[in-house]
């Protein structure tokens, strides 16, 4: 499996990210030149004609803007076409409706982030029953998928964020997380996991309250002077949603809280750049998340075309990014956080 560990390696991926930004995210990409009938056993199985469903949390959101263009460019190098569909909010059932209209069409797979596993199961398992198979991507719905395309361990997501926070406390002190939806089970998870890691090795660290943007600007920007208003003691706010944190990095940046509250999370880096450059914002991380629709595209082919079941162990290639191994629990990791600051953040753009 391949990760991205040095600003190098992260730069050559982010360089083929923008390449991939002059395909519009609403276009599909072009069906390529048919297969051999009878392809060489060192030959994968064609993959032409294959249709997948593309649906993320919410539109308009750049992070699944950028995760989509990566899933297009690898459905275009393996021949299958794309369609992008979803809810313009993140609400919890928004998702069901398009699940269902993609059962109807018959598609070969559906990738989704998950708003919420509890509303989604059913659908989920209809399209399953049809023979359509299902990748989750970025959020999980465990119980009702045949593959998850993990950004990187809850865990390890978590350590990252409470690191960032602790050293932007200075050590100690409040700190309050602004997640996306109450119902987002990757936040949930990270935002557990950041508890427990508080509680064990930080116990100078007080998180004061976790509040909910919804993955909304607006509402985020409101919570974010909300959360200033009854805390004056905060001294950083953890957004780990890309639209929260730049909403957050905002308010503060023209606020008399800037240089005394930090805001820290997962971003984008064209999104945070102006914050970081203004010193409103000190660190945040992220993934590649072009690489992250780009294995999952990779992931629903293997999948469909019987290369890979989804059972621990599996082996399949996912173009650019190499070879990846199926871990427990159907789960591909695709690599670990990388942290963004004023030192590197002009090596990328996406």
């Amino acid at each position: 499996m391949k990760y991205m560990k040095t600003a190098t390696a992260f730069a050559a991926a982010a360089l083929v990210l923008v390449s991939a930004c002059t395909t519009p995210a609403s276009t599909t990409p072009t069906t390529g030149a048919p297969a051999p009938e009878a392809p060489s056993e060192t030959t994968p199985a064609a993959t032409e004609g294959l249709r997948m469903t593309i649906l993320p949390k919410n539109l308009g959101n750049p992070y699944f803007e950028t995760s989509t263009k990566g899933a297009e460019a690898a459905a275009a190098e393996i021949g299958a076409t794309t369609e992008l569909v979803g809810p313009t909010d993140a609400a919890a059932d928004a998702q069901v409706p398009y699940i269902e209209t993609a059962t109807q069409q018959k598609v070969d797979a559906i990738q989704i982030s998950a708003n919420d596993q509890t509303a989604l199961c059913d659908a989920i398992k209809a399209a399953q029953a049809a023979g359509i198979k299902i990748v989750t991507f970025d959020s999980d719905a465990p119980g009702c998928r045949d593959l998850f395309i993990n950004q990187a361990t809850s865990e390890g997501i978590a350590k990252v964020l409470v690191e960032m926070a602790v050293e932007q406390a200075g050590g100690s002190g409040e700190i309050a997380v602004l997640s996306a939806t109450a119902n987002a089970t990757n936040q949930n998870a990270w935002i557990e996991a950041m508890k427990t890691d508080l509680a064990a090795n930080h116990p100078d660290i007080k998180l004061v309250d976790v509040v909910f943007g919804d993955d909304q600007d607006q509402k985020s920007f409101d919570e974010t002077q909300a959360l200033l208003q009854k805390y004056p003691n905060l001294k950083v706010i953890v957004a780990p949603t890309t639209v929260g944190i730049a909403a957050a990095a905002r308010y503060i940046s023209t606020s008399d809280a800037k240089g005394k509250v930090w805001v820290t999370g997962l971003g984008t880096p064209n999104d945070m750049r102006s914050f970081v450059e203004d010193g409103t914002v000190k660190e945040f991380a992220l993934w590649n998340p072009e690489d992250l629709g780009y294995l999952t595209t990779f992931a629903a082919a293997a999948l469909v075309k019987g290369e890979i079941t989804g059972a621990e162990g599996d082996k399949f290639t996912a173009g650019k990014l190499g070879e990846y191994t199926v871990g427990a629990d159907n789960t591909v990791l695709l690599g670990d956080p990388y942290r963004f600051n004023a030192e590197n953040i002009a090596d990328f753009n996406f």
